[in-house]
């Protein structure tokens, strides 16, 4: 069998702040993102159906995950009060990786030009 890379893109709108930055850090005041999550899966191509998973398996894993960033303050969700691109990163890894085994990467961008890789532990 050969093995494959695949992944899905979501976006989402969120408010956050950085708590931990120098006084007068510009990402101390209050301000959103359009962010950009791509979510990759690798694996093994099955025979019968032609592909690592369905494209609609991974949208319905990251569904949940979501609801729970999209138009929110980030800093009051739980494990997010410094809500870096790192730090999302890891906290959707740890959200997804139960219900998406095969969660090779995972991309997040705060801006067109800044963003993070995270490929697990």
């Amino acid at each position: 069998m050969v093995a494959m890379e695949i992944y899905k893109e979501f976006t989402f709108e969120a408010a956050h702040r950085l708590p931990n930055v120098p006084e007068g850090h510009k990402c101390a005041r209050l301000h959103g993102h359009s962010f950009y999550v791509r979510i990759y899966v690798d694996g093994p191509v099955d025979p019968d159906t032609g592909w690592v998973m369905d494209f609609y398996e991974l949208k319905v894993a990251f569904k949940p995950i979501l609801e729970r960033l999209d138009h929110y303050y980030l800093n009051d969700i739980p494990g997010l009060e410094n809500p870096t691109s790192e730090n999302l990163s890891r906290w959707i890894w740890q959200a997804l990786k139960p219900d998406l085994p095969l969660l090779s990467k995972l991309e997040v961008k705060e801006t067109c030009t800044s963003g993070c890789i995270y490929t697990g532990p």
